[in-house]
């Protein structure tokens, strides 16, 4: 009699359990996403930069491509060819260098040129497991490149993590971009996911004749919104080619030149996030 009695109390007293996913991300100091309204204004390479940059600076980093339709991640890092291992831990990450590793499903694919022909729960699933089976280890950064838009990948992300330290909006200067990325400002204020402030990519191009600063795409517009939504302008970057073709060989964030506008520019991001997270 005593012995049950004794049972049921362990039974009441014991703690539950908690969710694999839970467990798993608990050695991430900080899970940042990186968003757009739309695409094409050059999200992935602000991902793709923000956690080379990081990674150079010291820090432990991951980077999780969540674009399950159009991953470019592991093309920008040379490693489309490369498949992630398994061990007893979960899958593991493909590792950059000693401070990177990256996640992504063009990683899982047979050919680079295979399409995912899937619907919404099978995209929910495959994120669900790159949270909960890949084994991210201890870092001091999860860099999260999402989709363009406000629609399941970005939701299940915020919906499964939960304590996300904060977001990047990064948006080109003409009025057709910045429609769609004031409805990114107010779907990260519906989330409630502190937004850490917006890029603004692709903001004019040097003439390589004259030095004088075309603004193809216009300006002054990312300004107007980001003081309309009381969030900041982390950078500015131009339209730079070596920036481009660094992310086309597989050689991002290592052959751009250190005393470009771009690199400048980017560095103030960079130093923005690291003042927001402390």
């Amino acid at each position: 009699m005593s012995s049950n009695i004794q049972s049921s109390e362990s039974l009441l007293n014991a703690k539950p359990e908690e969710p694999k996913l839970v467990t798993n991300l608990r050695g991430i100091k900080n899970k940042i996403m990186v968003m757009s309204g739309k695409g094409g204004v050059g999200k992935s390479t602000v991902s793709a930069n923000l956690a080379a940059a990081l990674a150079d600076r010291g820090y432990s980093v991951g980077l999780l491509d969540s674009d399950i339709h159009g991953p470019t991640i592991p093309k920008m890092f040379g490693l489309e060819n490369e498949r992630p291992l398994v061990s007893e831990k979960g899958i593991v990450p493909v590792k950059v260098n000693d401070n990177l590793k990256i996640m992504s499903i063009g990683l899982l694919l047979d050919s680079n040129d295979s399409p995912v022909v899937w619907r919404g729960p099978a995209k929910m699933s495959a994120i669900k497991q790159f949270l909960e089976e890949v084994d991210w280890g201890v870092l001091d950064y999860l860099i999260i490149d999402l989709p363009p838009g406000t629609g399941d990948e970005p939701l299940s992300i915020s919906q499964l993590i939960g304590n996300l330290t904060g977001a990047i909006v990064v948006t080109t200067p003409q009025a057709v971009a910045l429609t769609s990325v004031r409805k990114s400002l107010n779907f990260a204020k519906i989330i409630e996911v502190p937004v850490i402030g917006m890029v603004e990519n692709m903001s004019g191009i040097v003439c390589p004749h004259c030095d004088e600063k075309i603004h193809v795409f216009g300006s002054g517009g990312v300004a107007k919104a980001a003081e309309d939504f009381g969030v900041k302008v982390l950078g500015t970057l131009p339209i730079e080619t070596e920036v481009a073709s660094t992310g086309d060989s597989g050689n991002v964030h290592i052959d751009i030149k250190r005393d470009s506008e771009w690199y400048i520019g980017f560095n103030k991001v960079v130093d923005a996030v690291e003042e927001f997270v402390k």
